[in-house]
């Protein structure tokens, strides 16, 4: 079967309209008449040549052998010749879909038979599938066959959405069927799809030999499914050239047709009054999705950032002993909060460890939950807010009730909303000698932090330098830990504009990391602006006024 050549791409439309209200214009035309040239052998006698024009000429063919137009509704059957020849038969009718035919057929007969002759559709009642849209062909070749496989999924049969309830009584009676018959099992295992399919299809059989299956062309497929998606393949013509089929044989006819919304516009009254309709509809879902939420929702006051962490303590691996459990707190800086009765600090269950690869392996999958409160304050404008931190340290326990310290380790909430999966490498002190590690050994125990905060920068530190030399420490295993973070603040809803002019905590927490580095970068500017304005300070009130007169001459015209 040939393809049309010119506009064969599809197209896909998106209604909100029944589908019902689609109507299409077909136009079918020959623009070209070919067949194979004979020599014409000299003729003797006028008789002779009279019958040889008539012979040459023939019987002139009426013009709806050349020219016609149909107009197809949605799902409109319109019959061929070959299914008026078939089933106007009741022996070729059996099932219920045959015998509708065949009494719609005597219907047109006795009405003057069918205005149709070459236009004709299949609807999605009827049993054809465009082998050569499922078939796809792998090679170039034009003696290329279909696989069986391919050939009968193509000629599986949709079946729609709205099907019949089962009754009780059959449904317990039928669960299982022993002899399935050939339909049975065609119509069971099918593709479960809401698309509904129809094919324009025309005969372009000569004259006096329509009703041949071997003539007919798929002129357009329509495909609706159940959210409105029309697509037509071809495209409608409008302003572009007119689709063409060439005829393969000896007779190599040239067809061109033309396809067309015909569906009825929609009166500007009635577009305003669905419209209408639509805003109402939206509205009472609006409506109804505000019930849902209810208005106890709570919100956060003007400057305020509200951070909820619901975090899940998952492995720790690397580590000397077994029989392991860590205990985490949550330290708050300056300017944040937390509810009375909320927990900022936790002990795991002890888990025993497994080997995975060549590490030993201990999974907690401890949850928590932690929930916080940013409030800017007049001092935050010069200062520059801290984000909290996640302190932890992982011991083991024997069998003596003997536990050691394992590691320590801090972990620095993310700044940015979402899924974090964070690993965080822990150390411990150690002591030199052979007896600090035998006292480890046999009677459990070992240097431990009085203060967990020494893991970064203590929170009691107020001096300028803080000095670790001699304090020897030794590198062990690491801590998995999945975070989920939500922020809640008013000024996501505030515009971009009004974003920089306030300066709102985003945009000042927004630049931390969990990079110990770009904290020592900040606490180093904002120590060189100390020392700034302290030089500042400590200047002759006389240079300075001196120096701001200065400048301001130099900037009069």
């Amino acid at each position: 079967m040939a393809e049309p050549r010119w506009g064969a791409a599809a197209a896909v439309y998106r209604s909100r309209d029944p589908v019902r209200n689609l109507r299409l214009r077909v136009r079918l035309q020959r623009v070209a008449a070919g067949g194979p040239v004979l020599p014409q052998a000299p003729l003797a006698g006028p008789h002779l040549r009279g019958l040889a024009d008539r012979a040459a000429t023939g019987p002139r063919r009426p013009p709806d052998e050349e020219e016609e137009e149909a107009e197809v509704g949605w799902q409109e059957k319109l019959f061929s010749q070959f299914e008026v020849e078939l089933y106007q038969n009741e022996s070729a009718c059996q099932t219920p879909l045959d015998w509708q035919y065949h009494e719609e057929i005597l219907k047109l007969q006795k009405a003057g038979g069918r205005k149709n002759c070459r236009i004709f559709t299949y609807t999605d009642h009827d049993r054809f599938t465009n082998l050569e849209e499922h078939c796809q062909k792998v090679t170039d070749s034009d003696h290329e066959v279909p696989s069986y496989l391919a050939e009968r999924m193509a000629n599986v049969r949709r079946r729609r959405q709205d099907r019949r309830p089962i009754e009780a009584s059959s449904l317990k009676s039928k669960i299982i069927t022993w002899e399935p018959s050939e339909e049975f099992i065609k119509n069971s295992h099918v593709i479960n799809t809401p698309v509904q399919t129809m094919y324009i299809m025309g005969d372009l059989g000569p004259y006096g030999k329509l009703g041949h299956r071997e003539y007919e062309y798929v002129l357009c497929t329509i495909k609706v499914d159940g959210n409105g998606v029309i697509t037509v393949k071809p495209d409608f013509t409008g302003t572009k050239e007119a689709c063409q089929i060439e005829q393969d044989g000896e007779k190599r006819e040239v067809w061109k047709y033309t396809i067309e919304n015909a569906s009825v516009q929609v009166q500007p009254e009635e577009e305003e009054r669905e419209q209408r309709v639509f805003r109402d509809l939206y509205g009472r879902h609006k409506e109804y999705l505000s019930g849902l939420v209810g208005s106890e929702f709570e919100m956060t006051l003007p400057g305020t950032l509200r951070l909820f962490v619901n975090g899940e303590i998952v492995s720790a691996q690397g580590y000397e002993y077994d029989n392991l459990y860590v205990h985490f707190f949550l330290e708050l800086p300056n300017q944040w909060s937390s509810p009375v009765l909320q927990q900022l600090s936790g002990v795991t269950q002890t888990c025993a460890t497994k080997t995975v690869g060549w590490d030993n392996v201990a999974y907690f999958c401890y949850p928590f939950t932690l929930e916080m409160f940013f409030t800017q304050g007049d001092e935050s404008e010069d200062s520059l807010a801290q984000w909290p931190v996640l302190y932890f340290e992982v011991l083991s326990l024997d069998f003596w009730q003997r536990y050691r310290v394992e590691g320590y380790g801090s972990l620095v909430l993310p700044a940015s909303p979402g899924l974090h999966m964070l690993t965080i490498p822990t150390w411990r002190p150690v002591e030199l000698g052979t007896v600090a590690e035998l006292r480890r050994f046999f009677i459990g125990g070992s240097p431990e932090l009085e203060d967990l905060t020494y893991i970064r920068i203590p929170s009691t530190f107020k001096g300028e330098r803080l000095s670790r030399f001699g304090f020897r420490t030794e590198a062990t295993g690491s801590v998995t830990f999945r975070l989920y973070c939500l922020q809640q603040s008013k000024a996501f809803l505030e515009t971009s504009a009004l974003r920089q002019r306030m300066q709102s905590v985003l945009d000042r927490l927004g630049g931390f990391s969990q990079q110990s580095s770009v904290y020592n970068v900040l606490e180093s500017f904002q120590r060189a602006r100390r020392r700034m304005q302290e030089a500042r300070e400590s200047l002759p009130q006389d240079l300075i006024s001196t120096s701001a007169s200065t400048g301001h001459q130099s900037q009069e015209p």
